[in-house]
């Protein structure tokens, strides 16, 4: 895999969806809870799949899951959870749906708790303060770092399914609170 296509991080290749989500989403710092809770949901249905297979179902999750409302998903009842298993627009795993409406009822708990899921993942940071990395090469990316071990570990004590120290750093970068943008990727000219 190259470094960089087209000026971009090379893990997102020349698919269109890919470069949309690297150039707009991924590495940016997010503060919305209802985008956190999103983020919850695809990274932990990722698990074993490939981003881009989640991605092309995110419309799917949208409405599979009342659009990432967290309080609506903690609602569900097995009856619907069930139905989701004929939803082609989802990854159909009865494991992943079950934890999906799970990890919201402990995602509402946490914002309960710290007032935001923001401020949670927050908390495992130094000095509060997202990480920018500056590597040059993807080689360099690790999957996980001392802050989703951290978390990761809370989440698991928690009850959080699907959600260890590599989907949780997968996490991380996905929300912005570490940018791993490589150092001449054309998201670190902006």
């Amino acid at each position: 895999m190259q470094d960089l296509i087209n000026g971009r991080c090379g893990w997102c290749g020349t698919d269109e969806l890919y470069a949309k989500y690297h150039d707009t989403e991924w590495g940016r710092l997010v503060t919305d809870e209802k985008t956190l809770f999103e983020f919850l949901v695809l990274e932990s249905a990722q698990a074993g799949l490939s981003w881009l297979t989640i991605l092309r179902k995110r419309d799917g999750y949208r409405r599979a899951f009342f659009d990432f409302d967290a309080e609506r998903v903690a609602r569900m009842t097995d009856e619907e959870a069930e139905r989701l298993m004929h939803d082609e627009g989802i990854v159909r795993n009865r494991l992943k749906i079950k934890a999906t409406i799970h990890n919201a009822r402990l995602f509402l708990a946490i914002r309960e708790e710290f007032g935001s899921f923001y401020d949670y993942t927050l908390s495992f940071f130094p000095g509060r303060k997202p990480i920018v990395n500056s590597f040059r090469a993807l080689a360099e990316l690790p999957v996980c770092s001392p802050e989703s071990d951290a978390m990761s570990r809370d989440m698991k004590r928690r009850g959080f399914k699907f959600f260890g120290t590599t989907i949780c750093y997968a996490y991380l970068q996905a929300t912005g609170f570490i940018d791993d943008h490589l150092a001449d990727c054309i998201c670190r000219k902006e």
